[in-house]
């Protein structure tokens, strides 16, 4: 009798391992799997005209029958961003805590989806899902509500902390569990996974109570209004803001959806602590002296429809900055954006304002955990096996030294990549190289119909532009009854190119004479003449390869 074969326990990241965002991880045994999170990102500049960016749910789409639910650390768009884009094809339920169900419960209003899967959990409690239990343990990040997952599994417990830093001074008072982390620790941890967005940083990350502290000072020296940028779900810095303003008697205005939304929601939540009068409407700040008011905005990333990217450049409809302004960015970088929030903190200097940003005070703390606190964390619970996530490479790559230094075998930890599998039993480990992972691109109302092709002509339009070559050809004989017509976007400027765009005029025609000889008529095959005698004339001209479309019209 062959023996029964044992079922290995699978974790398969389809997102943020090997880049920051888009997370998303698979946690299989068996008959059993559970999704942690599901994030999203933003496009890169190989992306033109994408707005989201998702992971890859093939895998999930073939093993439908298994998902018994999304479990979600916390309430960034980095965690919950693909949520509504996941429900749309899988009826299973979400869970976290109030704040994170909160605004899921928003994203989900907006677009239109119901909202019967959501499930709040208490932090400190159990939830049962198939052949798993998860425990939801509080964590400290720069957002309320925000946990770590102790997942338990027939072969051993699994540790998700999550986001995270360990703040003793936290603003909303609760500090992360590390009492129920050391007893995991005590019992036996079978595999850790860290996120690692700030592991080559020593030491500790400053408490959000710093920032706090900076903000009474800066509003102390402001003589007019003040603008704040900040990530709109970074709620912990929104209080240091209201208690700022209250304590100098402002009135506070908001600015951007998306700030609107998710202090709407954190208002309604009770997380947020306001007077009932602190808060006014954007469009009634005018009826305040300019030392009562400030503009609470998104844009700390110089994103280019932003708040404060288009009051920089004198676009906004309610709000012109004048010298008279301070604006704070209380925000660092996301790595890949310095050049575009450079570009605003330029713009906003040319203004006059008085710009103040992370290196020139205190405005901003991470909320992510630096060596010191992950030490902490690897000490604790002494895990048999670690995977670092949420992280570049070189962040991974740390993070395994760091583990290593702690004296953890080099052979228990791996360093993979979105779509890799993770399989293990109670006593190995081991990565094996599949590929379930890529992205799914968000363009409008398109989820995935933008791929490799669609983003290849879209460079290809951008870098070296169009042409196209109207044929009008005689709808009963097929015969062409008409010069071609060429029609020039982003090649040249036409009125300083006429000889080279009556020339190419010229080359067209001679293709659809060499065609007419031959008696050839199939449109194909026009059209590829055409292409390919202009594609050769342009190169030897000026050497550039724009995109050429012929177009043949009946007449």
């Amino acid at each position: 009798m062959a023996p029964k074969k044992q079922n290995k326990l699978k974790i398969i990241p389809l997102g943020g391992v090997s880049e920051i965002g888009k997370n998303m991880t698979v946690v299989e045994f068996g008959k059993d799997l559970i999704i942690v999170d599901s994030g999203l990102t933003f496009p890169d500049d190989n992306m033109p005209g994408v707005d989201l960016v998702i992971p890859d749910t093939d895998y999930l789409e073939k093993n439908k029958e298994k998902i018994r639910g999304i479990v979600v650390t916390h309430g960034h768009e980095d965690h919950i961003g693909a949520i509504p884009y996941i429900l749309r094809n899988f009826d299973v339920p979400v869970y976290g805590t109030k704040l994170t169900i909160g605004l899921i419960k928003a994203k989900l209003n907006e677009h239109g989806l119901s909202k019967k899967n959501l499930k709040i959990v208490e932090k400190g409690s159990s939830i049962k899902l198939g052949i798993f239990s998860v425990e939801f343990i509080q964590a400290s990040h720069s957002i309320p509500d925000s946990v770590s997952f102790a997942i338990t599994t027939p072969i051993g417990v699994i540790f998700f902390t999550g986001d995270f830093k360990i703040d003793f001074t936290p603003i909303d008072g609760d500090v992360m569990d590390l009492t129920r982390i050391a007893e995991l620790g005590k019992k036996g941890v079978l595999v850790l996974l860290a996120e690692s967005t700030n592991v080559e940083r020593p030491g500790y990350t400053l408490s959000e109570k710093s920032v706090g502290e900076t903000f009474i000072d800066l509003f102390s020296k402001a003589k007019s209004r003040i603008v704040v940028a900040t990530f709109a779900s970074n709620v912990h810095r929104i209080q240091q803001v209201i208690n700022a303003a209250e304590h100098y008697g402002r009135k506070i205005a908001l600015s951007g959806r998306s700030m609107v939304n998710i202090v709407s929601v954190a208002r309604e939540l009770d997380y947020l602590k306001v007077k009932d009068d602190t808060f006014i409407e954007l469009k009634d700040i005018d009826k305040y002296k300019g030392n009562k008011i400030v503009l609470l905005t998104t844009g700390s990333q110089g994103e280019p429809m932003s708040a404060l990217t288009r009051m920089a450049y004198g676009e906004h409809r309610k709000v012109q900055l004048v010298p008279e302004d301070t604006v704070i960015i209380s925000a660092s970088p996301i790595p890949g954006n310095e050049k575009t929030v450079s570009s605003i903190i330029n713009k906003l200097t040319e203004i006059g304002v008085n710009i103040i940003y992370d290196t020139l005070a205190d405005v901003h703390v991470s909320g992510h955990a630096c060596q010191e606190e992950l030490k902490l964390i690897h000490t604790l619970l002494k895990p048999k096996f670690f995977i670092p996530i949420h992280g570049e490479y070189r962040h991974l790559k740390k993070h395994a030294e760091l583990a290593e230094s702690l004296g953890m075998k080099k052979k228990n930890i791996f360093i993979g990549k979105n779509g890799n599998t993770f399989e293990f039993t109670k006593r190995t480990g081991k990565l094996v190289e599949t590929d379930y992972a890529g992205n799914i691109l968000v363009d409008g109302l398109g989820i995935g119909d933008v791929g490799n092709i669609v983003l290849r002509d879209r460079k290809h339009l951008a870098e070296d532009g169009l042409i196209v070559v109207v044929i009008t050809v005689n709808k009963d004989t097929g015969e062409i009854i008409s010069e071609p017509d060429i029609i020039s976007r982003g090649f040249v400027y036409v009125k300083e190119n006429t000889n080279l765009m009556e020339e190419a005029k010229l080359v067209a025609e001679n293709a659809l004479s060499v065609c007419r000889n031959k008696n050839i008529k199939d449109w194909t095959t026009i059209k590829n003449s055409v292409r390919e005698n202009l594609k050769k004339y342009v190169y030897g001209k000026i050497k550039r390869k724009p995109m050429i479309l012929p177009i043949i019209i009946e007449a």
